[in-house]
């Protein structure tokens, strides 16, 4: 699907941009053409700002997604809190999986697996998606310290290329 909304905008390099911004970001376009974070519209100035392109572009992208087959996608798009940035204030680990493969089903079930055989209780689990991003990751948010050897369990697994803690 990411793909295929990239496409639409393949004609237009800026817009391409604006639109990847927007998805990485879980940003959307209300009703109205604006950039919007969960409803609340964002300066198309800031997005301007934050891509090096001219808030017209910006502009034009809104506009443009609300006439494409993408529209809804965009409207109900929403963002979520990443605990990973605020986890040591809240005693809680972080693990980033980078996968072998993060097209192959499998990894965040392996993953999941080991912390909960371990009795870990999970806060956030969240996934870069491989289409949008260049090294897609796998973020677990879990309770507490690792238990000794839970680490060296989810490094062993053959879907991890590489983790880090």
């Amino acid at each position: 699907m990411w793909s295929a909304i990239l496409g639409w905008f393949a004609d237009s390099p800026s817009q391409t941009r604006v639109v990847r911004f927007l998805l990485e970001n879980g940003f959307g376009v209300n009703e109205d053409g604006k950039i919007a974070c969960n409803t609340i519209a964002v300066a198309a100035t800031q997005v301007a700002a934050k891509l090096h392109v001219d808030r017209r572009v910006v502009e034009a992208t809104a506009r443009r997604i609300l006439t494409s087959p993408f529209r809804d996608i965009f409207i109900n798009m929403r963002a979520t809190p990443d605990l990973s940035v605020i986890a040591e204030s809240l005693s809680l680990s972080v693990i980033t999986v980078i996968p072998q493969d993060a097209s192959r089903p499998g990894i965040v079930d392996a993953c999941i697996h080991i912390l909960s055989s371990h009795n870990i209780g999970l806060r956030q689990v969240f996934v870069t998606d491989p289409h949008l991003s260049e090294e897609p990751r796998l973020v677990i948010i879990a309770e507490g310290k690792m238990p000794p050897g839970v680490i060296d369990e989810l490094r062993e697994l053959p879907v991890v290329k590489r983790l880090i803690f």
